[in-house]
């Protein structure tokens, strides 16, 4: 039970989540709703939002940052509720698309963020995109990795279905073995502990088990209008994006992608080779020189 017996969550202890390979960020904390949230960030100048997903946190983004960072961004990598070193509450009903992205838009709002780009992926996406739609005074270029916006229309793959099903059956869900299955290459087990290291107990792991839960397979489906009302705004959205799609994506393939871009009136994805769902790991230096080269070209 958290301080004050709002929500019955998990906090991760400290050292569990020090000396992490590649991830030098400290940790800046605030209080929303009885629960601690954590984010990273990092440098000065216009800010980069980067929104994670399932089920990974702001370590995902450590490659990524650094050339974002030194190119002159301020980068500001949220932990979700359930994820990372923020708070985890232990019951897999409290989770909801509304909730994560009400809880991800107060950070916006208390760290007055303007002129920012809100780069996101998997999950980060239906979450990061409503953001830029529900702020577009705070939030001007928008970057795309490997997402999508759940509408109760989308079709899902077949090695989609078989992770819903393996989470929904699997209490204590081994969070690294499903990063390092969906990685192109091995990260090594000391990046796959990192994975790991925030969740102490099988509690721990509720939000973790939500997120594949909570996408609507059906239009009247608990956030699918919501998914819809976003990618109709998105598709008249003049504001500039950037799609970086992974080549090797088994869960999200790159004609997924396409079909995407044009959904939301994008421009077609830049393919990133030799790279799989969560690309980051893969090609993290590369994707963080695209984001930056592009910032700065704009």
């Amino acid at each position: 039970m958290l301080p004050g017996g709002m929500v019955d969550a998990v906090r991760t202890p400290e050292d569990s989540l020090q000396g992490l390979p590649g991830f030098p960020f400290a940790a800046r904390y605030r209080e929303v709703d009885g629960l601690r949230l954590a984010h990273v960030d990092e440098g000065d100048g216009a800010p980069v939002i980067f929104v994670h997903g399932e089920p990974t946190w702001s370590f995902l983004w450590r490659k990524v940052i650094a050339p974002v960072r030194d190119a002159g961004f301020r980068c500001i990598a949220p932990d979700l509720a359930g994820f990372g070193r923020s708070d985890k509450p232990t019951d897999i009903d409290w989770y909801s698309y509304d909730r994560h992205t009400a809880m991800t838009g107060s950070l916006l709002e208390e760290l007055d963020v303007r002129k920012a780009t809100i780069v996101v992926h998997d999950w980060g996406g239906p979450i990061g995109l409503r953001l830029a739609v529900e702020y577009p005074e705070r939030i001007e270029r928008i970057v795309v990795l490997d997402t999508g916006l759940f509408t109760g229309h989308q079709r899902m793959t077949d090695a989609w279905t078989a992770f819903r099903d393996f989470v929904q059956r699997t209490e204590d869900l081994p969070v690294g073995f499903l990063v390092r299955g969906a990685c192109k290459r091995d990260p090594g087990d000391e990046v796959i502990a990192a994975y790991d290291a925030p969740y102490p107990n099988v509690a721990s792991k509720a939000g973790a088990r939500a997120f594949p839960l909570m996408i609507p397979r059906s239009p009247d489906a608990p956030g699918a209008a919501a998914g819809q009302r976003v990618q109709d705004a998105l598709r008249e959205d003049a504001r500039p994006t950037l799609i970086l799609w992974a080549d090797s994506d088994p869960i999200l393939p790159p004609q997924v992608g396409e079909r995407f871009a044009a959904a939301i009136g994008g421009p077609p994805p830049r393919p990133i080779e030799d790279a799989s769902h969560f690309l980051q790991e893969d090609q993290g230096p590369l994707i963080g020189g695209l984001i930056a080269d592009w910032l700065l070209a704009g």
